[in-house]
């Protein structure tokens, strides 16, 4: 169970990387769809979020604000980068053999995470009330209407997207933050000839320790009779 290893991870290096479980794992493939909703969101904004009207210039569709358009490239790019370095510390989280270091991983995952989250909520709402805004004059034959909605629309995808990673990340977290989950894996285990016994002491206190020592492999035993012949023997002068 996941639960039950350090921050999401076992023993580094306990097994080899198997592409199959981790593409088709849940994590993984919101990742992905984080990834391509951003290239989405950037990508409609490069190509079509921009129109020229007897000018050189370059308005944007976004109610010809040019701050709009330069929030959703920067965040999309953002993400775009941060899915890729995410997808990456993924395939080698396994191998990190410090609780240390994956707790940090984790951490910034659940950071960067909730951030993204955060930014494309707010590039939802700043672009759509751009696009409310924006007349018809401003788009002659509509151009770049079919771009702006669709920009618009994988911002909300994006927000549960990342909205999801927030909370894996948040859960590898918490189940991580218990040392005692995984603090066995790196005890020594007792020797298999050791033997507890319990030893007494007063206030009804018991301390009980661990005998080392295996009992002697040859053992003489004694006849009582030859003990008793031996005492009522006298000495010899």
């Amino acid at each position: 169970m996941e639960a039950a290893r350090a921050f999401g991870a076992g023993k580094a290096g306990s097994g080899a990387f198997d592409p199959v479980a981790f593409f088709t794992h849940p994590r993984t493939v919101v990742r992905l769809l984080s990834w391509v909703f951003s290239i989405v969101v950037f990508g409609c904004i490069v190509n079509e979020g921009y129109i020229n009207i007897g000018s050189e210039r370059l308005l944007c569709v976004f109610n010809n604000n040019a701050d709009a358009c330069n929030y959703g490239i920067t965040v999309g790019v953002a993400c775009f980068l941060g899915s890729i370095f995410f997808l990456i510390l993924d395939v080698y989280f396994p191998s990190i053999s410090s609780v240390r270091d994956r707790r940090r991983a984790v951490l910034l995952d659940l950071v960067f995470s909730a951030s993204a989250s955060f930014l494309w909520f707010v590039g939802f709402c700043f672009l759509a009330n751009q696009w409310q805004a924006t007349s018809p004059e401003e788009l002659p034959l509509a151009q770049g209407s079919d771009a702006a909605r669709a920009t618009i629309a994988f911002c909300f995808f994006s927000i549960l997207t990342w909205a999801v990673l927030t909370l894996s990340a948040l859960r590898r977290f918490l189940s991580g933050a218990n040392m005692t989950l995984f603090t066995w894996q790196h005890m020594d285990p007792a020797p298999s000839h050791a033997r507890a016994t319990p030893y007494p002491i007063g206030n009804g206190v018991t301390i009980v320790t661990t005998n080392p020592y295996q009992a002697p492999p040859f053992t003489e035993t004694l006849d009582p009779q030859k003990l008793t012949q031996q005492r009522q023997m006298a000495p010899a002068f």
